[in-house]
């Protein structure tokens, strides 16, 4: 196994040992030290946030995330992160422990039938019964992790095919049969999406995360850029398109930006680029886009007219679509499509953004803090947020000069994802700053990730945004449920105590005067930092577009 995991380039790998993976664990002594080492290991303190850390090692380095775990209750924590990484298209190989086969089906000490627990959230998952499947086990797992769509992979690996002798051969997987990860681009669909684009007075284009997922950043700028078209991002898709292009429109979605999202209602041609048409973002599908032609660029052939019908369909890699289509796009101009974004961006503006990132008085703001944050580190900086208010304030407000500049949890909304993601993250990007924005709610769903920081000295900096509520439940009570706030104010411990009981540096801010210098020496300091921030308790994140509405619903103000 660890031969295997060395000939797919495995070098870090995020795990907690038990007995069913003890043979594993004793391998791994050898190849973590000494002249044999191979990998870094890190040592979780809970197996939900292995697979966290896993896939913010994979959004920001562009590999495979690995994740060891032990068999039974080991395994299964394991799956909200696995469940996570399908929804958002992460590259992860969770590898468990199992009894050995002679014991599958008496209900033996931890065992669970992990795959067929795992097969409906992963991308694939697989018991590996004897030894000599281990290395096509492995490098067929990471063959379908990364390639085509990405997604989690389980492999399931009994303790008697731990023990087993075998002579390790090194396999390497680049087929599956009647799996097609790369689809062949059809060329009428290119001529087709072209001519409508060219065509097109009013072309708009969603970039989704699959821009970044295929390393397609440059054939992205070539294609808007040619055709002058404006473009928002969904939320995973915020870092494959800078922030400070003039093309860039903003984000899309229930809590995006107020232009783009009336705009989706009023162009004439739509240009979603891997992006799946999430429920987030178009509002209610009935009245979504009913007056423009849809083209739709997506490696899943699965998404196509999924939820909403495409005019075109071209179905492949963005990274050879993208310039496909580039090649027949006449060169254009739409500036006075472009200009008619601008009065309602101003008008969010005022009455949004102004208020959220400058106020002049009363308790702190989710977003002056982001908004500071990203001003200190100077857009250098990867974001990785929880779920909840913290998640979208941060996205709204942070900057994106770099890719794969963003770890938020989408699809799955797992409150807990942030910080252990954001250790992940340390390690896939070493050389970048990691902030961590988090509510006192999700802060509390993986505290004991706390104890890896302190081991590792994982150099995250934590951004607690304390306004003692589940603050996002607690929105869509004051505005859809007559203000009836059912259990989501929080008791909330000392949070001083606890980051100095793990030994991280802490700091509290109460008083906007002292946000600026509270930034600043937690960026100045080496390692961890938590900085606690005192926020308004009824802060509201704007605009929005309420549940079940239509895109243009989008509500600047909370009426009533």
């Amino acid at each position: 196994m660890m031969r295997a995991l060395q000939h797919e380039g495995v070098k870090t790998i995020f795990g907690y040992p038990g007995g069913s993976i003890m043979p594993v664990y004793d391998a791994l002594y050898d190849y973590t030290r000494g002249e044999k080492k191979a990998f870094d290991h890190i040592l979780v303190r809970h197996e939900q946030g292995a697979t966290h850390a896993a896939e913010g090692y994979a959004r920001v380095s562009g590999e495979v995330g690995c994740a060891i775990v032990t068999s039974g209750p080991g395994a299964t924590n394991t799956l909200t992160g696995v469940a996570d990484a399908m929804l958002d298209s992460t590259p992860i190989v969770v590898i468990a422990g199992q009894v050995p086969i002679a014991a599958l089906g008496t209900d033996a000490f931890q065992e669970v039938d992990l795959v067929g627990v795992a097969q409906p959230i992963s991308k694939w998952s697989y018991q590996i019964r004897h030894a000599e499947d281990i290395a096509w086990a492995v490098s067929r797992a990471f063959y379908i992790a990364r390639s085509g769509r990405p997604g989690p992979v389980v492999l399931d690996f009994p303790k008697n095919a731990q023990l087993e002798m075998v002579d390790f051969k090194p396999e390497k997987v680049n087929f599956v049969r009647s799996y097609v990860p790369y689809p062949q681009i059809d060329d009428e669909a290119v001529r087709e999406a072209a001519e409508l684009i060219n065509n097109a007075k009013k072309p708009l284009a969603l970039v989704g995360q699959g821009v970044e997922l295929g390393n397609a950043q440059q054939e992205l700028l070539a294609f808007l850029e040619k055709a002058d078209i404006p473009a928002g991002r969904t939320m995973l898709g915020l870092s494959a398109l800078p922030s400070t292009h003039p093309l860039n429109v903003g984000m899309l979605g229930m809590h995006g930006n107020y232009a783009v999202n009336l705009k989706e209602q009023e162009c004439d041609v739509l240009i979603a680029i891997g992006m799946r048409f999430s429920d987030r973002v178009t509002g209610n599908p009935k009245t979504y886009a009913k007056q423009a032609k849809v083209i739709h660029l997506d490696i899943d052939r699965s998404e196509i007219n999924k939820i909403i019908k495409s005019n075109v369909a071209v179905v492949g890699d963005c990274k050879a679509s993208l310039p496909a289509i580039t090649a027949l796009l006449q060169k254009n101009s739409h500036t006075e499509w472009r200009d008619s974004f601008k009065p309602l961006d101003e008008k969010e503006r005022q009455k949004v953004i102004e208020p959220a990132i400058h106020p002049t008085e009363g308790p702190l703001l989710m977003g002056e803090v982001v908004n500071a944050v990203a001003e200190a580190t100077k857009g250098d900086a990867v974001l990785v947020t929880d779920v909840g208010q913290n998640q979208l304030f941060a996205t709204r407000y942070f900057k994106y000069p770099k890719n794969r500049s963003i770890c938020t949890s989408g699809g799955l909304g797992t409150m807990g994802y942030g910080m252990p993601a954001a250790i992940g993250a340390t390690f896939g990007a070493p050389e970048r700053t990691v902030c961590c924005f988090m509510g006192d709610g999700g802060f509390q769903m993986n505290i004991q990730e706390l104890g890896t920081i302190m081991e590792q000295q994982s150099p995250v900096k934590m951004i607690l945004m304390n306004n003692n509520y589940l603050g996002n439940v607690r929105q869509w009570q004051d505005m859809f449920w007559q203000r009836r706030k059912s259990f989501t104010r929080m008791m909330n411990p000392c949070y001083e105590l606890v980051a100095q009981g793990y030994g991280i540096p802490y700091a509290c801010v109460t008083e906007r005067k002292d946000l600026k210098s509270a930034i600043e020496k937690m960026l100045a300091t080496k390692g961890p930092f938590v900085l606690e921030c005192a926020i308004l308790e009824d802060d509201n994140v704007l605009p929005m577009t309420p549940p079940g509405k239509n895109v243009d619903d989008m509500m600047l103000e909370v009426k009533g």
